[in-house]
Formats: C-alpha cells, structure tokens, sequence
C-alpha cells in the first residue's frame, strides 16, 4: 500500500487528506494552515475537532492545531492569537520516507499583515505523518531590514475520553502563570494534574516530555525551542460562552499547547527561529 495526498475541500475550505502506508490518516486546512486531524494507524482521532466549528474563511477553526503567530492569545495590540490561523496559506512541499508523509506550509507576509504589524516575515510548518506519531515543526524567518518580536503557539486541542478522567504527567515542580487567578505566579507540586475546573495556565521553562493518560491510552508530548506549554480548558461556562464549541464538549478536549510567551523572540534580520511539537502514541 502506497501512501496518498489529495487536495480537496471540506466545507468548503481547501484541504490535504493524508492517508499513510502505514495506517495513519490527517486533514490539514490550507485556511490557517491547520492541522484538522490525525488519526494513528489501528488508533482513534487524536485532536479534538468542534462539530459547531466555522468554515468561512474568515473565522478561526475551532480545534486541531491553530498557529498562534505573532501573538499568543490577548498578550498584546493585535488580533487574538495573531494574524495566521485567519488567512490562507500554500503547500510548498510533499514527500513520503519511509513510509510516513511530510508537508511543508507556508505564509509570508502581506499588505494586510503590514497594515496592523509592520514587519516582514515568511513562515513554513512542516508536519510530519507517521503510523504512531505527529511531528509539527514552525520556522519563523525575518525576511525584513529590522529586527522584529513575537510570540507563538501550538494551540493543540488534543482529544480526550473524558476530561475528569485525563492525567497530564510531567508538569510537577515547574511554575506556571494562572489567568484563572487573575495571571498570580504560582508552583504546582502535584503529580498529576487533573482537571475539574476552567483551567488557563502558562507553564514556564518546560524541558522534559509529558504524558497524557486518557482512559488507558498513553500520548506523549514532546517539544523542542519552545519553552512554554499553556494546559487550558474552558470549563462548563466557558464553554456555553463559545458559540462554536458545543456546550459539553469541553469534555471531550484538553489544550496542551508549546508556546512562547514569557519570553518574546526577537528575530534580527534574516535571522531565523524554528519550533517543534511532537504527539507519539504508546503502545
């Protein structure tokens, strides 16, 4: 069995379906350059995915992986979350090795960027689509004559059974900002963090893997160059708050995301910085 790339339309949206030698199956919206969803081989959907999501290409897809560029969240003038999850971006590259598929996206900057953020930039993300595992790395050039700050995210929506029942391993020690408490500084000396609550944290200078346990099955989280992971989840009210999130689905989902937030990047002319997030299924 051969590996397939197909570019068609999903609500009518471009997309690329991936279906893998191996089994694995991904959407990926060339509308924000998102990752839709990942599907191991013989596993279920990984990313939670809104069934009240909108597709009018203008409005942000609620679910997968959003890009968070070249703001996280509120932090800042611009738009929430920045200026990339909202426009349309191309694919720039495709190959299959050994048997997993590798895209590569891009976006650069425009008349419209400029006229809210006066810098010029190019950015490319390059998933790559294996049997067990979802590599997702963001390269940011400057492709201006002066040096330019950003933040940026992986808003990874990842899907769970039930979030009561979820384990988030790994975070134990690390500081963290709680904008559920009005942005306090704070240590989280548990284990496992368990969530039964709207949650909304910033962990800081996060350096090892984490776990999710959902109901017995195991993803490991991994990242490199980002130093930040947010954990949120809107809870009840949140949720009835978001006309695009079914109000249970909060159940169903919880946000563990590789950012950079505490600490902006500053970019020097034609310099360049590259972040990767990885999802690996146990076995």
């Amino acid at each position: 069995m051969k590996s397939t790339i197909t570019t068609t339309t999903q609500h009518g949206q471009p997309v690329i379906q991936v279906h893998t030698a191996d089994g694995a199956e991904a959407t990926i919206s060339l509308f924000g350059g998102q990752i839709l969803h990942w599907q191991p081989a013989g596993g279920r959907p990984c990313l939670y995915l809104s069934e009240q999501a909108t597709y009018d290409g203008k409005t942000a897809i609620r679910g997968g992986v959003p890009v968070c560029f070249p703001q996280f969240a509120a932090q800042g003038p611009l738009p929430r979350h920045g200026l990339v999850r909202t426009r349309p971006w191309r694919l720039v590259g495709q190959r299959e090795i050994d048997r997993q598929v590798m895209l590569t996206l891009a976006i650069d900057s425009d008349d419209d960027t400029l006229a809210v953020w006066p810098y010029l930039f190019s950015l490319e993300l390059t998933i790559n689509i294996g049997a067990r595992r979802l590599d997702m790395e963001l390269e940011v050039t400057n492709t201006g004559a002066d040096a330019l700050e950003f933040t940026a995210a992986l808003h990874t929506y990842l899907r769970v059974g039930e979030v009561e029942l979820a384990e988030l391993h790994g975070l134990k020690g690390l500081s963290y900002t709680d904008a559920c408490d009005g942005g306090t500084r704070k240590t989280d000396p548990m284990p496992v963090l368990q969530v039964d609550d709207p949650i909304d944290r910033i962990y800081h200078d996060v350096r090892r893997p984490l776990t999710l346990d959902d109901n017995g099955r195991t993803l490991q989280i991994e990242q490199e160059n980002f130093n930040d992971v947010v954990v949120w989840n809107p809870w009840e009210a949140g949720a009835a708050a978001l006309a695009d999130l079914p109000d249970r689905d909060f159940r169903r989902m919880l946000c563990v995301e590789a950012a950079m937030v505490k600490a902006p990047v500053r970019l020097a002319a034609d310099a360049q910085w590259w972040g990767r997030q990885s999802l690996i299924v146990g076995e």
